[in-house]
């Protein structure tokens, strides 16, 4: 049961951070007029991409942390301050209209802007981090890595149906879920600063 808590909980995390229904749209925008083939191969491509970054943070994120004399409950707080401003961005609509500012490349845009920051954004990255230090034994971890690789497979199946989907639910509609994982993803956020504030001692655990 603990396992099932735990893979939810970072299901919800990782889910509105890399918000894949948000990004559909914005993946038609970056590869229009392109076959399918060729949006297949890009789809994929970020998606690696993304996926490596993420895992890089997993594995190394609180070492590097700690490289540079900065400790986990101060990462946890600070990771939290920048996840609720996230979580504003996506309630007061900043974050998809920064998104689609750098949804202007005509080139090949699997690994920026799409892998990065789209996918593997500053908040996705903090997540990670934050999850695998919160769960170091290795069944946390297994459910960590396990479902940040399956919001990417997600992603990547939005990716490919991107098209029939913008269309099925509408700018309304995209607008409506967005700020609904907004309001998700700012609990979240406060729950990491208390995190971070009861391991200082400064709130009741």
């Amino acid at each position: 049961m603990q396992e099932l808590e735990l893979a939810f909980a970072v299901f919800v995390t990782l889910f509105v951070v890399v918000d894949p229904i948000g990004l559909a749209p914005l993946f038609v925008a970056l590869t229009d007029g392109m076959d399918v083939q060729k949006r297949r191969r890009i789809a994929l491509r970020a998606c690696l991409v993304a996926a490596a970054i993420l895992a890089l943070f997993g594995l190394v994120g609180e070492d590097l942390l700690g490289a540079v004399g900065i400790s986990m409950p101060a990462f946890r707080i600070s990771g939290g301050v920048l996840l609720f401003i996230t979580a504003l961005d996506m309630l007061f609509e900043r974050r998809t209209q920064r998104r689609e500012n750098n949804a202007n490349s005509e080139n090949d845009p699997s690994v920026f802007p799409l892998a990065m920051p789209l996918l593997a954004g500053p908040g996705a990255m903090t997540s990670m981090i934050l999850l695998t230090g919160e769960h170091p034994d290795v069944t946390g971890q297994a459910i960590v890595f396990s479902v940040m690789f399956a919001i990417l497979i997600l992603v990547f199946a939005m990716f490919l149906v991107s098209g029939i989907l913008a269309k099925a639910m509408g700018r309304t509609g995209i607008m409506v879920t967005t700020r609904l994982f907004g309001i998700f993803l700012s609990a979240l956020s406060v729950q990491f600063i208390l995190d971070g504030l009861s391991d200082f001692g400064l709130v009741p655990g």
